[in-house]
């Protein structure tokens, strides 16, 4: 159904409205369905975080083992000649300017850049489809805290020093005006298959699309296509605002700017120090789900002072982890997370988040030592405990029950496999659409394990000898090393 009225996601869907106690808000203006597209909104500006400008494409944000630099100015680097025309059109200014200032700045005044060659060259309105000029977004530079405005005069100062003395001159309250809008409008572009964050960009309309922690709308990114040699076949970098389920006319379009995983206290604060506004949704009020997240389990006699004893003792054990997992030091990872996990049986409940934070680092961490079938146990025990706290179109319940498919495929459990992979690819058809690449991924595992299950129930022996031939040759790899967590947050974190 999500897929089956094909109408241009173009503008006649949403219009921009006051929406009460919040400022400008978008509104739909006809009823729409889950996995309608409400609006695409393509890429004003975006650039490469300063941590992988190595390991990832400047024009299509793969990441890549080898790339090609640059010649010029030998910062920019690419998959080949393709990407590198490509990138040409956003790339020509910067790469003389880096040339002339004898270095790359850093990706907030690369970015910033950007968008100011952008403007002179083709003004605040770039697409028919663009509801906001930048100059009419908020940069909040009065809510700023001392510390970042100082961090940003720096950042206006050396992008005074970068930007070019034969360029068109700007003054520093509209240069400001710009870090501004990036520092809480920047939005996080993930790689190829929407698993890390590689970058930040700029996206007008999005800007515009009001929070709420339990949302009617999602945002997926979309890298577009690169792989035609002819750059004119390529489709642009955008987002896809999509529904999450019905939504009636005159209703407002929301998005969630924080992982709802969080305590309401959490989010609550998240959102004011990172967008400045104190957020007054149904959920945050009635404290929804909290109870849930912070819960013992439901055991006879666990007493409250012994859940709060493994809650806290959880906090330490999750920095510990962490300081383990930013080592790469995952034997040492493994380790930490089996004696939190032990301690936490039976006395903490499986929503609680600290739990699932646990089962969802092990899960990840022994499926790359290769332990499929313990890391198996983690991945299922988490899709159980997302369920209960996530709205059931959830990306990132999504993602998880995609990765629990294939954890209990490469285990050896085709059926719980192919079952999870199926429900991963009803939600990700509504959250991502048919034509995003991690769809396809799933679709083509969808079938493969279909095939592979009725295999199975004809004659398992000579589905597990066949088994242990696909094995060797491994298919079906989903995880490299384990990053940080996905892509939770919609727009960068400071």
């Amino acid at each position: 159904p999500t897929e089956g009225r094909k109408y241009h996601p173009g503008m006649e869907i949403v219009e921009v409205f006051d929406s009460p106690g919040k400022g400008r808000g978008l509104r739909a203006t006809k009823e729409v369905w889950a996995g309608d597209v409400l609006f695409a909104d393509p890429c004003f500006a975006a650039v490469v975080f300063d941590s992988l400008v190595a390991h990832v494409c400047h024009s299509c944000f793969r990441r890549q083992a080898k790339l090609q630099r640059c010649g010029q100015c030998r910062f920019a680097q690419y998959c080949d000649r393709t990407c590198q025309r490509a990138g040409w059109v956003e790339h020509k200014q910067e790469c003389a300017a880096i040339k002339s200032y004898g270095k790359a700045p850093n990706e907030n005044i690369r970015l910033a850049a950007r968008i100011m060659w952008r403007l002179n060259k083709e003004g605040g309105v770039v697409s028919d489809m663009q509801l906001t000029t930048l100059d009419d977004l908020e940069d909040h530079l009065s809510d700023m805290p001392e510390m970042d405005l100082k961090e940003l005069k720096v950042d206006v100062h050396n992008f005074l020093d970068f930007w070019p003395r034969t360029g068109k001159q700007h003054t520093v309250e509209s240069i400001s005006h710009i870090f501004g809008v990036i520092n809480c409008n920047g939005f996080m572009v993930s790689d190829q298959k929407g698993l890390q964050a590689v970058g930040v960009g700029l996206f007008p309309n999005l800007c515009l699309v009001n929070h709420d922690c339990w949302p009617n709308c999602t945002v997926i990114l979309n890298n577009g296509n690169h792989s035609t040699i002819n750059t004119m076949y390529h489709t642009q970098k955008r987002i896809e605002l999509r529904a999450l389920g019905k939504i009636s006319a005159g209703e407002e379009l929301t998005v969630s700017y924080v992982d709802y995983l969080n305590l309401s206290e959490d989010r609550k604060q998240m959102l004011k120090q990172q967008y400045f506004f104190d957020c007054t949704c149904e959920h945050c009020t009635k404290k929804t789900k909290d109870d849930l997240k912070m819960a013992g389990a439901v055991v006879d006699g666990v007493p409250e002072e012994k859940v709060k004893e493994v809650t806290e003792y959880s906090v330490e054990m999750l920095k510990k982890m962490e300081n383990a997992r930013l080592e790469a030091n995952y034997n040492e990872v493994v380790k930490i997370c089996r004696e939190c996990v032990e301690k936490q049986e039976n006395v903490l409940a499986d929503t609680h988040i600290y739990q699932l934070k646990m089962w969802s680092t092990l899960g990840e961490v022994l499926s790359y030592l290769q332990f499929f079938e313990e890391a198996a146990t983690y991945a299922r025990k988490m899709v159980d405990g997302y369920v209960k706290l996530y709205h059931p179109n959830n990306a990132q319940l999504g993602m998880t029950m995609m990765r629990a498919g294939v954890t209990h495929w490469q285990a050896g459990h085709i059926e719980v496999g192919h079952g999870m992979i199926c429900k991963a690819y009803a939600v990700l058809m509504v959250t991502h659409g048919s034509t995003h690449p991690i769809t396809k991924d799933l679709e083509a595992m969808r079938n493969q394990t279909e095939m592979e299950l009725r295999m199975f129930k004809q004659n398992e022996y000579v589905y597990h000898s066949m088994r242990e031939a696909a094995l060797k040759n491994q298919p079906m790899k989903m995880m490299a090393e384990p990053v940080e967590e996905g892509v939770k947050g919609l727009f960068r974190k400071k």
